[in-house]
């Protein structure tokens, strides 16, 4: 893999880049009054705003070690309120980032050839971590699903919110949560 992929996905994933970005978006469509553009920056701001607290306040409680210390996916040095460098690797705040914001615009479009691209570009900045040995699978997996479920939820509050929705003539659908607790195994598998 050429090495400006993986550098597109830790800059994009960034929190400064991410957050110029989706003020951009709000910014625009503020200054053109272009409703469905600021529904679009609202959904974008505030989902990355919603993730990225759940994010920051899951990696202190958990306390993963990450893939590049060489302890293994099993190491936790757990309930840190300030950073403990090297274990912060679950989940990732760069996948979470670039996969929200794919989502996010993706709900604009009915072509699943446009939105299997923008999910594609959405995922670069967690497979960038995982080749970099910031993150395991498992912490991109988790958090990318997690993404999904909050810009869904942001985008079903703002529906009671604005009366141009970017998503009138879309079925609503439902996520259906299927989860499996067995001794020493736990899943979670979202339906959308």
């Amino acid at each position: 893999m050429p090495r400006w992929i993986p550098d597109y996905g830790n800059n994009i994933g960034s929190a400064n880049n991410n957050f110029m970005l989706t003020g951009a978006v709000y910014l625009t469509g503020l200054f053109t009054d272009n409703p469905k553009l600021r529904r679009t920056g609202v959904l974008l701001i505030s989902s990355a705003a919603a993730s990225g607290l759940l994010q920051q306040i899951s990696k202190r409680i958990i306390g993963r070690a990450r893939p590049r210390i060489n302890v293994g996916k099993s190491s936790f040095d757990s309930f840190h309120i300030d950073r403990v460098f090297n274990y912060d690797s679950f989940p990732s705040g760069h996948a979470m980032l670039g996969f929200t914001n794919a989502y996010a615009i993706a709900k604009h479009f009915d072509s699943p050839w446009i939105r299997a691209g923008l999910y594609s570009i959405g995922s670069i900045p967690g497979i960038a971590r995982i080749i970099d040995r910031f993150h395991w699978i498992s912490d991109v997996a988790f958090y990318t699903a997690i993404s999904i479920f909050i810009v869904e939820a942001i985008d079903r509050f703002l529906d009671t919110k604005y009366d141009q929705k970017y998503n009138d003539k879309k079925i609503q659908k439902k996520v259906v949560w299927d989860l499996q607790v067995t001794s020493g195994s736990f899943s979670a598998t979202m339906y959308f």
